[in-house]
């Protein structure tokens, strides 16, 4: 007799919180997401200090966070968000306009795990939150990368220096293809390497630097001198 598999239960979808002001943007974020399988919108925020309340109530898997909103702006909130040790899950991925939004670096360095631009397209969006969803926290290394080199060469303060003593040498030599926007792949090739080998340094230096994702090895990788914006 031929007994028929139990069926799996699907994954649980992934939960994002909408941190937008603009009210038809918002509803049409929401609409889309809740009419994708696989992923649920949890609450809609108009402000960062709203976003920074709900992200501590729901504890969503990605937040879709503009950078321009009333009363807290979204670099400030991503910073409350990440900082919060509870929070240790949550992915900020920022909304930008790339040409005029001057805080991608900021953003960064408050946490933040990739960027979505305000002109992609409906399928770039959901695409985007399924990867940083999935711990890749990264979304298309080479648009980060233009976004970090724009706005580094702009003048401002440099950013201060990072030590980067506690790492290998080839530590070294992964951190600076991470800045050059490679994924494992291609740093798998480029090092002569396997991919598995590469993900292994990749968790040693998530670890020795205290970064919570790839997005804070780019900033790494700036702040330590081994990838320059050009």
């Amino acid at each position: 007799m031929i007994i028929d598999a139990a069926p799996h239960d699907p994954p649980p979808p992934i939960r994002v919180l909408l941190a937008e002001d603009q009210l038809l943007l918002r509803d049409s974020l929401k609409v889309l997401i809740d009419t994708t399988p696989g992923l649920t919108t949890v609450g809609e925020a108009g402000t960062g200090a709203e976003a920074v309340l709900l992200a501590h109530q729901q504890r969503p898997d990605v937040i879709l966070m503009d950078v321009r909103m009333p009363d807290m702006d979204g670099i400030e909130a991503t910073r409350r968000i990440c900082a919060d040790p509870a929070g240790a899950g949550i992915r900020v991925l920022i909304l930008t306009t790339f040409d005029q939004d001057e805080y991608v670096y900021a953003s960064l360095r408050a946490g933040a795990s990739g960027f979505l631009i305000k002109s992609a397209t409906a399928t770039e969006l959901l695409t985007a939150i399924r990867v940083v969803a999935s711990g890749e926290a990264l979304l298309a290394p080479t648009v980060t990368r233009r976004l970090i080199a724009e706005f580094l060469q702009r003048p401002r303060p440099a950013p201060a220096r990072r030590d980067l003593g506690s790492i290998t040498q080839r530590e070294h030599e992964v951190l600076a293809l991470i800045g050059r926007g490679m994924s494992n792949s291609e740093i798998a090739e480029h090092l002569h390497l396997t991919v598995g080998t590469v993900k292994t340094h990749i968790s040693r230096l998530l670890a020795k630097l205290h970064a919570r994702d790839r997005a804070q090895l780019v900033i790494a990788a700036y702040e330590g001198g081994l990838a320059n914006p050009s």
